[in-house]
């Protein structure tokens, strides 16, 4: 069986907020250029891109040796 891995839930707490706050604002900024330049298009793209940079990011950033915590007691 593996050992229980610890996370400084913090940091990892700090990584998610960030990427999704970037990833939102990615989001809106492109709703509303599409709404300003009227082509609904952009909309999806900037959707689409926000995604696939987001959560692969989000995925390696926090399961990144970064975030584990070393046990003192462990063999």
């Amino acid at each position: 069986m593996p050992k229980e891995e610890k996370y400084d839930i913090e940091g990892v707490a700090n990584v998610l907020r960030n990427a999704m706050f970037g990833m939102a604002l990615l989001i809106i900024m492109g709703f509303l250029i599409a709404k300003g330049i009227e082509n609904p298009e952009v909309e999806y793209y900037s959707f689409w891109t926000s995604m696939i940079t987001g959560i692969p990011y989000l995925l390696i950033k926090s399961n990144s040796k970064k975030y584990k915590k070393m046990d003192s007691n462990s063999e």
